[in-house]
C-alpha cells in the first residue's frame, strides 16, 4: 500500500546525496561541507530530478542552528570570550562594519533597495564558526592565542548576527509600516518602530538576565543529577531536551531567536564539568541535523545565476575573500598584535557560513533582499568554503618563511615595544603556557624546591598563580619584551608547554640567542614540528603520543607474566582492589 512520506523522503534524499557529495569533497580534499551544499542542489527546484520538499527541509534545518549553535555555546564560555575582549570586540564590530558598508555599495551598484544592500552587507560580513572551527582544530590552534582570539572574534559575529535576525523585521515594518509583522504586542498597544526597537531590546535583556541568573545554575544541576543516576541513555536525552527546550521557550516567551537561545543554553552548560561528555553525547544528532541545514541552504540556491552574472559573483567573492580579510588584518595589527594572529584572523574570515544562509532566508521572507542576492550569498558561501583551505594552505606556507625573514633582520633596528620588568630570579625555569601540561610541570618544579616563574596570557589561570605566591608574567611569550622579562639569560631551563610550534619556535629562537646554555624543553604534535623545533635551537622536544606510547611499553615491560593461567583471576582481582 502506497504511503505519502515528505519527510522520510526528504531525510533520506538529503543525508544520502549529502553522504555522496560530501565523501567526493573529500576525496578532492574540500571540506564535507562543500559536499552537503551540492547534495543541497541537487535535490533543489531548480536541477532536474527529485525535489525535496523544502518546507520540510527548512523546519529540519531549524533543528540543525539549534544544535549548531548549542555546540558552539558548549566549546566556548563567557570567560573565554571576555579574555580576548580588548580585541575581538571592537576588531569584529569593525570588520563588521567595513564588510556591511562594502556590500551596501555592491547593492547600490545593482540597483536595490537600502534594506536589500543591508541584508546583503550583514551576511557578507559573518564568517561560518563551523569551518574555522574545523580549520583550527585540523592545525591544533585551538588553544593558542591565536585560536582563541578567532574564535571569540567569530563569537563576537555570531552574537551581532543574532540580534540583526531579531532587528531586520522590525527595520522590514519601517518600510513597509506594518508594525504588527515585527512585534504584535508593539503594535497591540499603538507603539511605533522606536517602541518596537525598545521592546525587543528588552526582550533579549531579560532573557540574558533570566540565563545568567537561573540557567546558569539550573542547567548544570540538572545534568549533574541524571549524570548520578548512571543512565546514559537519559543523560543523552536531558542534554537534546536542555538544547531543545531552552531554544524554543526562549523564543516562545522572550520572542529572540532559536539561535540566541541555544547559544545560550550551550555556553551556560559549557561551565559545568559535565560540558565535555554533554558535548560528546550531543555531538552525532548535531552532525546529522547540521548535514541537513547545509542541505536545506543548497536548495535556495540556482546554479544559473553564476552565468546570468558572473561579474556580480566576483565582486561578491572579492569581499568575502579579500575585502573583509584585509580589514581584518589591518585591524589586529593596529591593536599590536603579531602578523602571525593577523594573517589567522584573515584566513578564518575568508568564507561565509550558517548565519549567511539565515540572513538571505529571512531577508527574502521580509522582501528585503532581492531572489538575485539570496543567490549570490549562496554562491559565494559556496565557493569561499572550497577555497578557504586554500587560503590556510598558503597561511601554512607563509608563516615559517616570515619567521625565517625575522630572523634574518633581527639586527635591523626597530621601534621598542613596551618595557616590562625583567625578574629578578636567577638560576630558574621559565615555564610559558601554564595550561594541563605547564601546570603538572610547575607543581613538580614546586615540590622539588626549584625556582621558576610562568607567562600565562589567561586572567583565570595569572589570578590562581599569583593567589598561590608564584611569580607570572602576562603575555604572549613570542614578543621580545614579554621574553626579555623572564631573564633567559640568567636562567637555568625553559619549558615551552604551548601546543602552537609557530609561536614556540620564535620563542625557541629568541631564548636561544639569549642564552646559548640555557636548556630548552618543547612540546609537538607531530615529527615535523620536532623537526622545526630542534632546527631553531631546542634541546629536547617531546611528542605527546610518543612518550604515551612509550609509557605503555614500559608498564608491558615491567610487568612479571603471570606464573599460572588458573592465578590470572587473582590477580585480576587483586588489581581491582588496588585501583579502588
Amino acid at each position: 500500500m502506497p504511503h505519502d512520506t515528505p519527510l522520510i523522503a526528504t531525510i533520506v534524499a538529503g543525508l544520502g546525496l549529502a553522504f555522496v557529495f560530501g565523501a567526493l569533497a573529500q576525496r578532492f580534499r574540500f571540506p564535507p561541507l562543500v559536499g552537503y551544499l551540492l547534495a543541497g542542489v541537487a535535490v533543489g527546484p531548480f536541477t532536474p530530478g527529485f525535489v525535496a520538499d523544502q518546507a520540510l527541509a527548512t523546519e529540519l534545518a531549524e533543528l540543525g542552528i539549534i544544535l549548531l549553535m548549542f555546540g558552539v555555546g558548549l566549546h566556548f564560555s563567557l570567560k573565554d570570550l571576555m579574555s580576548v575582549r580588548a580585541i575581538a570586540v571592537p576588531g569584529a564590530i569593525v570588520q563588521i562594519t567595513v564588510a556591511t558598508l562594502m556590500g551596501m555599495a555592491l547593492s547600490w551598484a545593482m540597483g536595490w533597495s537600502i534594506g536589500g544592500g543591508l541584508v546583503f552587507g550583514l551576511a557578507l560580513s559573518v564568517a561560518s564558526t563551523v569551518v574555522l572551527l574545523r580549520a583550527l582544530q585540523e592545525r591544533r590552534l585551538m588553544d593558542t592565542e591565536r585560536g582563541r582570539i578567532a574564535v571569540g572574534w567569530l563569537i563576537v559575529e555570531d552574537l551581532a548576527m543574532v540580534l540583526a535576525l531579531v532587528l531586520i523585521p522590525a527595520f522590514a515594518s519601517l518600510q513597509t509600516g506594518d508594525v504588527a509583522a515585527a512585534d504584535p504586542l508593539a503594535a497591540q498597544f499603538g507603539l511605533g518602530l522606536t517602541g518596537v526597537l525598545l521592546l525587543t531590546f528588552a526582550k533579549i535583556g531579560v532573557f540574558m538576565a533570566v540565563m545568567l541568573l537561573v540557567g546558569r545554575r539550573l542547567i548544570p544541576w540538572i545534568l549533574h543529577y541524571i549524570a548520578h543516576t548512571g543512565s546514559r541513555e537519559l543523560f543523552r536525552l536531558a542534554v537534546l531536551a536542555i538544547a531543545l527546550g531552552v531554544a524554543f521557550g526562549s523564543t516562545k516567551l522572550f520572542g529572540v531567536s532559536l539561535a540566541l537561545g541555544a547559544f545560550f543554553a550551550g555556553m551556560m552548560l559549557g561551565e559545568s564539568p559535565l560540558s565535555q561528555r554533554a558535548a560528546q553525547e550531543s555531538l552525532p544528532l548535531r552532525d546529522a541535523f547540521a548535514v541537513l541545514f547545509f542541505v536545506s541552504a543548497g536548495m535556495l540556491f540556482d546554479p544559473a545565476s553564476i552565468i546570468r552574472e558572473p561579474w556580480p559573483l566576483l565582486a561578491t567573492l572579492f569581499i568575502i575573500l579579500f575585502g573583509k580579510s584585509l580589514a581584518a588584518f589591518l585591524i589586529v595589527v593596529a591593536f599590536r598584535h603579531p602578523v602571525s594572529t593577523a594573517l589567522t584572523i584573515s584566513a578564518s574570515l575568508a568564507q561565509i557560513g550558517e548565519f549567511s544562509f539565515i540572513l538571505a532566508e529571512i531577508g527574502g521572507a521580509t522582501n528585503l533582499l532581492p531572489k538575485a542576492g539570496r543567490d549570490l550569498i549562496l554562491a559565494g558561501a559556496i565557493i569561499s568554503i572550497m577555497l578557504n583551505p586554500l587560503m590556510f594552505a598558503a597561511l601554512d606556507w607563509l608563516l615559517p618563511r616570515l619567521e625565517r625573514r625575522r630572523a634574518d633582520v633581527a639586527a635591523t633596528p626597530a621601534p621598542k615595544p613596551a618595557e616590562i620588568p625583567v625578574t629578578p630570579l636567577t638560576e630558574h625555569t621559565i615555564v610559558i603556557g601554564y595550561g594541563r601540561v605547564g601546570r603538572l610541570v610547575g607543581e613538580a618544579l614546586q615540590q622539588r624546591g626549584h625556582a621558576f616563574l610562568a607567562v600565562e596570557t589567561s586572567e583565570d589561570i595569572l589570578k590562581q598563580l599569583k593567589d598561590a605566591g608564584i611569580e607570572t608574567i602576562t603575555g604572549n611569550a613570542a614578543r621580545s619584551n614579554v621574553l626579555r622579562a623572564t631573564n633567559p639569560s640568567a636562567a637555568h631551563a625553559l619549558v615551552i608547554a604551548i601546543p602552537e610550534a609557530f609561536e614556540a619556535g620564535q620563542i625557541v629562537e629568541q631564548a636561544r640567542a639569549a642564552n646559548p646554555a640555557l636548556h630548552i624543553v618543547a612540546r609537538a604534535h607531530s615529527d615535523a614540528e620536532v623537526e622545526h623545533l630542534r632546527s631553531l635551537g631546542a634541546d629536547m622536544v617531546i611528542m605527546g603520543e610518543r612518550e604515551i606510547a612509550r609509557g605503555m611499553i614500559e608498564e608491558l615491560d615491567t610487568r612479571p607474566p603471570d606464573p599460572a593461567p588458573e592465578l590470572a583471576p587473582q590477580r585480576a582481582a587483586e588489581n581491582v582492589q588496588v585501583q579502588a
